[in-house]
Protein backbone atom coordinates (compact mmCIF):
# COMPACT_ATOMS: atom_id res chain seq x y z
CA UNK A 1 0.00 0.00 0.00
CA UNK A 2 2.77 2.44 0.97
CA UNK A 3 4.19 1.34 -2.89
CA UNK A 4 1.36 2.48 -4.11
CA UNK A 5 0.51 5.53 -2.34
CA UNK A 6 4.21 6.94 -3.38
CA UNK A 7 3.01 6.34 -7.04
CA UNK A 8 -0.14 8.00 -7.00
CA UNK A 9 1.72 11.07 -5.26
CA UNK A 10 4.56 10.97 -8.14
CA UNK A 11 2.03 10.84 -10.89
CA UNK A 12 -0.10 13.91 -9.01
CA UNK A 13 3.54 15.50 -9.44
CA UNK A 14 4.05 14.72 -13.09
CA UNK A 15 0.73 16.02 -13.83
CA UNK A 16 0.84 19.26 -12.65
CA UNK A 17 4.44 19.48 -14.11
CA UNK A 18 3.08 18.23 -17.57
CA UNK A 19 -0.08 20.24 -17.83
CA UNK A 20 1.26 23.50 -16.44
CA UNK A 21 0.24 25.92 -18.96
CA UNK A 22 -2.53 23.93 -20.24
CA UNK A 23 -6.00 26.11 -21.02
CA UNK A 24 -8.59 25.33 -17.99
CA UNK A 25 -10.32 23.11 -20.27
CA UNK A 26 -7.27 20.41 -19.85
CA UNK A 27 -5.66 21.53 -16.66
CA UNK A 28 -4.69 19.03 -13.77
CA UNK A 29 -7.98 20.39 -12.45
CA UNK A 30 -9.85 18.15 -15.09
CA UNK A 31 -7.65 15.28 -13.88
CA UNK A 32 -8.46 15.55 -10.55
CA UNK A 33 -12.04 15.90 -11.12
CA UNK A 34 -11.89 12.08 -13.88
CA UNK A 35 -9.96 10.95 -10.77
CA UNK A 36 -12.36 11.60 -8.31
CA UNK A 37 -15.18 10.49 -10.80
CA UNK A 38 -13.10 7.32 -11.49
CA UNK A 39 -12.35 6.09 -8.71
CA UNK A 40 -16.65 6.44 -7.50
CA UNK A 41 -17.74 4.90 -10.55
CA UNK A 42 -15.27 1.52 -9.42
CA UNK A 43 -16.31 1.47 -6.28
CA UNK A 44 -20.34 1.29 -7.47
CA UNK A 45 -19.17 -1.67 -10.15
CA UNK A 46 -17.42 -3.55 -7.54
CA UNK A 47 -13.94 -3.11 -8.32
CA UNK A 48 -12.66 -1.86 -4.43
CA UNK A 49 -12.63 -5.46 -3.42
CA UNK A 50 -9.14 -5.56 -5.75
CA UNK A 51 -6.51 -3.18 -4.62
CA UNK A 52 -4.80 -3.96 -8.27
CA UNK A 53 -7.58 -2.84 -10.28
CA UNK A 54 -8.46 0.56 -7.89
CA UNK A 55 -4.42 1.59 -8.35
CA UNK A 56 -5.15 0.60 -12.32
CA UNK A 57 -8.18 3.05 -12.53
CA UNK A 58 -6.42 5.75 -10.33
CA UNK A 59 -3.27 5.79 -12.31
CA UNK A 60 -4.81 6.03 -15.64
CA UNK A 61 -7.34 8.42 -14.76
CA UNK A 62 -4.32 10.57 -13.37
CA UNK A 63 -2.27 10.30 -16.47
CA UNK A 64 -4.82 9.57 -19.12
CA UNK A 65 -4.02 13.26 -19.94
CA UNK A 66 -0.16 13.30 -20.66
CA UNK A 67 0.93 13.57 -24.48
CA UNK A 68 -2.57 14.77 -25.62
CA UNK A 69 -2.51 14.91 -29.21
CA UNK A 70 -4.16 18.96 -28.89
CA UNK A 71 -1.30 19.75 -26.34
CA UNK A 72 1.95 17.96 -27.33
CA UNK A 73 4.73 20.23 -27.51
CA UNK A 74 7.84 17.68 -27.97
CA UNK A 75 7.33 14.53 -29.48
CA UNK A 76 9.05 13.24 -26.50
CA UNK A 77 6.27 13.91 -24.55
CA UNK A 78 4.56 10.56 -25.80
CA UNK A 79 6.69 8.19 -23.71
CA UNK A 80 6.21 10.41 -20.76
CA UNK A 81 3.72 7.77 -18.81
CA UNK A 82 5.61 4.82 -20.42
CA UNK A 83 8.81 6.11 -18.94
CA UNK A 84 7.36 7.22 -15.38
CA UNK A 85 5.28 3.77 -14.55
CA UNK A 86 8.90 1.98 -15.67
CA UNK A 87 10.40 4.82 -12.90
CA UNK A 88 8.31 3.69 -10.06
CA UNK A 89 8.46 -0.10 -10.76
CA UNK A 90 5.07 -0.73 -11.61
CA UNK A 91 4.54 -4.35 -12.75
CA UNK A 92 4.25 -4.99 -16.35
CA UNK A 93 0.72 -6.60 -15.79
CA UNK A 94 -0.62 -3.65 -14.48
CA UNK A 95 1.53 -1.18 -16.92
CA UNK A 96 0.39 -2.79 -20.21
CA UNK A 97 -3.39 -2.35 -18.50
CA UNK A 98 -2.47 1.30 -17.74
CA UNK A 99 -1.16 2.20 -21.21
CA UNK A 100 -3.94 0.01 -23.09
CA UNK A 101 -6.70 2.05 -21.33
CA UNK A 102 -4.92 5.59 -21.76
CA UNK A 103 -4.29 4.75 -25.45
CA UNK A 104 -7.79 3.58 -26.30
CA UNK A 105 -10.09 6.03 -24.34
CA UNK A 106 -10.28 8.82 -26.97
CA UNK A 107 -13.15 9.71 -28.40
CA UNK A 108 -11.01 9.60 -32.26
CA UNK A 109 -10.53 6.42 -31.41
CA UNK A 110 -14.32 5.20 -31.17
CA UNK A 111 -14.70 7.32 -34.43
CA UNK A 112 -11.97 4.53 -35.94
CA UNK A 113 -14.08 1.28 -34.89
CA UNK A 114 -11.21 0.75 -32.37
CA UNK A 115 -12.23 -1.01 -29.40
CA UNK A 116 -8.87 -1.78 -28.12
CA UNK A 117 -9.65 -2.83 -24.14
CA UNK A 118 -13.00 -3.74 -24.12
CA UNK A 119 -12.60 -6.71 -22.29
CA UNK A 120 -10.96 -4.20 -19.31
CA UNK A 121 -13.26 -3.27 -16.20
CA UNK A 122 -11.10 -0.68 -15.68
CA UNK A 123 -11.29 0.77 -19.14
CA UNK A 124 -14.90 1.10 -18.97
CA UNK A 125 -14.42 3.21 -15.89
CA UNK A 126 -11.66 5.66 -16.82
CA UNK A 127 -13.37 6.34 -20.19
CA UNK A 128 -16.73 6.96 -18.54
CA UNK A 129 -15.17 9.63 -15.50
CA UNK A 130 -13.61 11.51 -18.83
CA UNK A 131 -16.44 11.81 -20.63
CA UNK A 132 -18.56 12.67 -17.41
CA UNK A 133 -16.90 15.83 -17.03
CA UNK A 134 -16.98 16.40 -21.21
CA UNK A 135 -20.74 16.67 -20.34
CA UNK A 136 -23.33 18.50 -17.97
CA UNK A 137 -22.35 22.51 -16.79
CA UNK A 138 -18.86 21.61 -16.34
CA UNK A 139 -18.81 20.27 -20.14
CA UNK A 140 -20.12 22.76 -21.12
CA UNK A 141 -17.15 25.41 -19.60
CA UNK A 142 -14.78 23.34 -20.44
CA UNK A 143 -16.13 23.04 -24.05
CA UNK A 144 -16.28 27.57 -24.35
CA UNK A 145 -13.04 27.30 -22.52
CA UNK A 146 -11.48 25.07 -25.06
CA UNK A 147 -12.74 26.89 -27.78
CA UNK A 148 -12.24 30.77 -27.06
CA UNK A 149 -8.41 28.78 -26.83
CA UNK A 150 -8.72 28.54 -30.22
CA UNK A 151 -10.34 31.50 -31.22
CA UNK A 152 -13.72 29.54 -32.33
CA UNK A 153 -16.68 31.52 -32.92
CA UNK A 154 -19.30 30.75 -30.62
CA UNK A 155 -21.81 29.85 -33.32
CA UNK A 156 -22.41 30.82 -36.87
CA UNK A 157 -25.41 29.17 -38.49
CA UNK A 158 -23.79 28.96 -42.17
CA UNK A 159 -21.48 26.42 -40.81
CA UNK A 160 -23.44 23.24 -39.94
CA UNK A 161 -22.34 20.38 -37.45
CA UNK A 162 -20.57 17.58 -39.45
CA UNK A 163 -22.49 14.30 -39.76
CA UNK A 164 -20.73 11.00 -39.50
CA UNK A 165 -17.46 11.99 -38.93
CA UNK A 166 -14.57 9.88 -39.45
CA UNK A 167 -11.44 10.19 -37.04
CA UNK A 168 -9.48 12.21 -39.96
CA UNK A 169 -11.90 14.93 -39.90
CA UNK A 170 -12.33 14.92 -35.59
CA UNK A 171 -8.69 15.50 -35.63
CA UNK A 172 -8.14 18.35 -38.61
CA UNK A 173 -7.96 21.62 -37.29
CA UNK A 174 -10.25 23.21 -39.99
CA UNK A 175 -12.74 26.44 -39.16
CA UNK A 176 -15.39 24.89 -36.88
CA UNK A 177 -17.79 26.42 -34.36
CA UNK A 178 -17.82 25.54 -30.84
CA UNK A 179 -21.89 24.79 -30.20
CA UNK A 180 -20.88 22.74 -33.13
CA UNK A 181 -18.88 20.50 -30.90
CA UNK A 182 -21.98 19.63 -29.20
CA UNK A 183 -23.95 18.42 -31.95
CA UNK A 184 -20.47 16.02 -33.02
CA UNK A 185 -19.34 15.11 -30.00
CA UNK A 186 -20.50 15.49 -26.59
CA UNK A 187 -24.44 15.06 -27.46
CA UNK A 188 -23.29 11.58 -28.27
CA UNK A 189 -21.51 10.66 -25.24
CA UNK A 190 -24.76 9.39 -23.16
CA UNK A 191 -25.08 6.69 -25.49
CA UNK A 192 -21.37 5.57 -25.08
CA UNK A 193 -20.94 4.94 -21.47
CA UNK A 194 -19.69 1.65 -20.72
CA UNK A 195 -20.90 1.49 -16.91
CA UNK A 196 -23.88 1.57 -15.83
CA UNK A 197 -22.86 4.00 -12.81
CA UNK A 198 -21.60 6.09 -15.43
CA UNK A 199 -25.15 5.55 -18.15
CA UNK A 200 -27.15 7.19 -14.81
CA UNK A 201 -24.68 9.90 -13.87
CA UNK A 202 -24.57 10.91 -17.99
CA UNK A 203 -28.36 11.23 -17.90
CA UNK A 204 -28.86 14.63 -15.89
CA UNK A 205 -25.62 16.06 -17.37
CA UNK A 206 -27.28 14.99 -21.02
CA UNK A 207 -30.58 16.92 -20.03
CA UNK A 208 -28.50 20.09 -19.04
CA UNK A 209 -26.79 20.31 -21.95
CA UNK A 210 -29.98 19.95 -24.14
CA UNK A 211 -31.65 22.58 -21.72
CA UNK A 212 -28.64 25.20 -22.40
CA UNK A 213 -29.05 24.43 -25.94
CA UNK A 214 -32.46 25.38 -26.38
CA UNK A 215 -32.07 27.94 -24.55
CA UNK A 216 -28.74 28.90 -26.17
CA UNK A 217 -30.33 28.90 -29.63
CA UNK A 218 -33.89 31.02 -28.26
CA UNK A 219 -31.10 34.18 -26.66
CA UNK A 220 -29.24 34.03 -30.73
CA UNK A 221 -32.42 34.43 -32.46
CA UNK A 222 -33.64 36.73 -30.32
CA UNK A 223 -36.93 34.69 -29.20
CA UNK A 224 -35.62 34.87 -25.68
Amino acid sequence: MAAAATRRRKAEEVVEKAMKGNDASHDASHVWRVRDLALSIAREEGLSSNSDSMEIVELAALLHDIGDYKYIRDPSEAKLVENFLDEQGVEETKKLKILKIINGMGFKDELSGQALCESLPEFGVVQDADRLDAIGAIGIARCFTFGGSRNRVLHDPEIKPRTELTKEQYMKKEEQTTINHFHEKLLKLKKLMKTEAGKRRAEKRHEFMEEFLKEFYQEWDGRA
